[in-house]
């Protein structure tokens, strides 16, 4: 039976600028906003450390006014909290915590592979095996942080792919909390190969719309990603 596949706009053929791309803008709040993630997910600023509006202003050559509104976005992705007279800090989680967060991601995630193997539309698949790629190519040339946000569109697009909003946007809010310790968990290059190990046969389940085999994988890897980051907690 052939696959229930969602098609997504109206088609080129009748469209004279269905090809044109959109001209994209980064406003200051999305880049200052992106910025100040990548230094959390780094470690240049550590978990449980106050976030100095002066210095990382400074740093960063914006003001205070930008800065506070990408420190609210943080709250609500769940990398920042606010403590009284203490400010803004970089949120620290617990074993438990992570255990939680990842054993709730893993059934999301497993839910969405089976989904996504069912409803995703060829376009969809292909943009996500493109995406595997690039995360490969980053791989190869050692650079984590770059590779680990690939590494996380493709989480968050087996996730759409479910063609589940619910399911997406709550694996997306779960998912932006525990950056930081997903990103130490690589840290070792024997670790890192394993992650990366895991996604390629993830892909090759995807491409081939074979679900069990995919919701077996992702289990591997959440249960492996818990292992990973122990160290890190």
């Amino acid at each position: 039976m052939t696959p229930n596949r969602r098609i997504k706009g109206p088609m080129a053929t009748d469209d004279p600028l269905g090809d044109v791309s959109p001209i994209l803008r980064i406003t200051l709040h999305d880049e200052v906003l992106t910025r100040l993630r990548d230094m959390i997910i780094e470690g240049k600023l550590a978990p449980g450390s106050r976030i100095n509006e002066g210095m990382v202003g400074a740093s960063l050559g914006v003001s205070r006014t930008p800065l506070r509104e990408a420190i609210k976005s943080l709250v609500s992705e769940g990398l920042v909290e606010i403590l009284p007279a203490k400010g803004a800090i970089v949120r620290r989680f617990d074993e438990k915590a992570i255990f939680d967060i990842l054993e709730v991601l893993k059934s999301l995630e497993q839910t969405a592979a089976r989904l996504a193997c069912e409803r995703a539309s060829d376009a969809e698949i292909a943009e996500l095996a493109a995406t595997h790629d690039e995360m490969m190519r980053l791989y190869r040339a050692g650079d984590r942080l770059a590779y680990f946000k690939q590494n996380q569109r493709i989480h968050s697009g087996i996730a759409r792919a479910s063609g589940n909003a619910v399911l997406a946007q709550t694996h997306e809010q779960l998912q932006s909390r525990i950056k930081r310790i997903r990103f130490v968990g690589n840290e070792e290059p024997a670790r890192w190969s394993g992650a990366v190990a895991e996604h390629e046969e993830m892909n090759a389940a995807l491409v081939a719309r074979d679900a069990d085999r995919l919701v077996r994988i992702i289990g591997i890897h959440l249960d492996q990603t818990l292992i990973r980051v122990r160290d890190a907690i």
